[in-house]
């Protein structure tokens, strides 16, 4: 039991902490606003998050990286950044801090530390961002959370810009219900900030963004031009329009630039950003891309990882998914197998073309890879179970290392996150930024040590939107410089 002066001790401690916290908050405000410069703590985003917040994520940092990240160093490192010419960027200061810990003695001062480090990301306002036109085409699931993403981007180096939302014959009545939907989710909860809605001029003013409200019929029929849009990037989020000729229509609006596909696309580029935008996407030359499926997304990071490390020789991945708008909330009439008995009461078999889509993303795992799904009755939140035989031998060990690795350097760092808790569950991912979950203490290896079975978590709302609003700014040629 603790005495008296080890409780003042503690609680002092964590006052101190929780000033420190205080310093970092304002110091995120004044690069954010002042340089254009976002700060996140190993990929989470900082700006907007309360001091207790902030607290526990330095706390669960620690956690997930085995490294030792404390508020003091990232409080006095972000304010070492205030004195540096810095470019529009996004800079994680969790790396910064960690590497501090070790390399800190190499240094003079935190000051020379800062400016060695981010020596590539000075330059102020000569690298700064002429923001991308964005229309929203189709304001359903994805739609709203897209739109909620991209006005928080206003105040630091907005690379985006949300001028637009097409739908379809709405009248005054369905455009105060579309804001309605905008400000409370079921699922992600309340919108914090401002929706007004101007129904004689068809306006959207959300953060004090004034977005269009559209009414289009037809993709090929919309002159954005009048709205004052130019060079716009198109994200069709309805899923009517999949393939090159029928998204081709939107090219034929004034206006309109580039088009994403909020779904996987038919003789067109599918895409999971950060596996293939590098090697299957021509910026001079595409102008309609996929960002694939919620799911492909969910899978293809972390079978990647697992395939660069130890080889797949052959999988199944079963994937067990909320339930969606295309499944009956009562049984009725459904054209696809299973899908027309009620979805708020039953799990249901389907199918699932993720095994085919991850050999657009990753071709040498053709022919290697089977897959299906269960529906099941949660609105929001799956899990993707991967059943993979390796070439080479490993260990429950390795394999955690592999993806800890993965998911805090290289390519992969906005993808996959690395989940510790034994005792997590499907709602506690919702709202996860990274489109692949891993949870580690799930895995299970093999007495032979050549089979792996992996469970990967995904937000398949907000975890995909992220990905969607990433490969939109890497299209669109407006990605900040970056230091993760």
């Amino acid at each position: 039991m603790k005495n008296a002066v080890e409780f003042e001790s503690e609680l002092n401690n964590y006052v101190d902490r929780e000033k420190k916290a205080v310093d970092l908050n304002n110091t995120l405000g004044q690069l954010l606003y002042g340089q254009s410069v976002e700060l996140v703590l190993f990929r989470d985003h900082l700006v907007d998050r309360s001091i207790s917040e902030l607290l526990k994520m330095h706390k669960n940092a620690q956690n997930a990286t085995n490294k030792e990240v404390d508020v003091y160093d990232t409080a006095e490192l972000a304010k070492e950044l205030l004195n540096i010419d810095l470019a529009p960027s996004k800079i994680d200061i969790g790396k910064l801090a960690a590497e501090w810990k070790n390399e800190g003695s190499n240094y003079n001062s935190k000051s020379d530390f800062v400016k060695d480090k981010l020596s590539h990301i000075t330059g102020g306002k000569k690298d700064a961002i002429e923001p991308k036109d964005i229309v929203l085409y189709g304001f359903g699931r994805i739609g709203r959370i897209a739109a909620r993403e991209l006005v928080k981007q206003a105040g630091k180096g907005q690379q985006l810009r949300l001028r637009a939302i097409v739908t379809r014959g709405d009248n005054a009545v369905a455009l105060e219900k579309r804001a309605s939907l905008l400000r409370s989710d079921s699922v992600h909860g309340a919108f914090n900030g401002t929706v007004d809605v101007d129904t004689e001029n068809r306006t959207m003013t959300i953060n004090g963004q004034t977005v269009q409200m559209i009414d289009g019929q037809q993709p090929d029929e919309i002159d954005y031009t009048a709205y004052g849009i130019k060079d716009a990037l198109i994200i069709d989020n309805t899923g009517v329009f999949n393939n090159k000729e029928a998204l081709s229509r939107h090219l034929k609006s004034k206006g309109v630039a580039k088009v994403i596909l909020t779904a996987p696309g038919a003789e067109i580029p599918n895409i999971v950003y950060g596996v293939n935008h590098k090697t299957d996407v021509d910026l001079n030359s595409h102008n309609i891309l996929s960002a694939a499926s919620c799911t492909t997304n969910a899978i293809v990071p972390v079978l990647k990882v697992i395939n660069d490390n130890l080889g797949v020789e052959k999988g199944h991945i079963e994937t067990v998914h909320a339930y969606t708008n295309d499944q009956n909330l009562l049984d009725n009439m459904h054209k696809k197998t299973r899908r027309g008995r009620s979805a708020a009461i039953n799990m249901v078999i389907t199918e699932t073309g993720a095994g085919k889509a991850v050999t657009k993303v990753i071709p040498s795992l053709a022919n290697k890879l089977t897959a299906n799904a269960v529906r099941v009755p949660t609105p929001n939140g799956s899990l993707a179970i991967m059943n993979l035989s390796v070439e080479k031998e490993t260990n429950l060990d390795e394999v955690n290392s592999i993806l800890r690795k993965a998911a805090l350097e290289g390519e992969l760092v906005n993808q996959i996150y690395f989940g510790t808790d034994a005792e997590t569950v499907s709602s506690d991912i919702i709202g996860n930024s990274c489109c692949s979950v891993y949870d580690s203490p799930a895995t299970l290896i093999s007495p032979d040590k050549k089979n792996v079975v992996l469970y990967v978590w995904y937000d398949n709302e907000f975890g995909y939107t992220k990905q969607v609003i990433r490969l939109a700014k890497y299209f669109a040629q407006v990605r900040r410089l970056i230091y993760y």
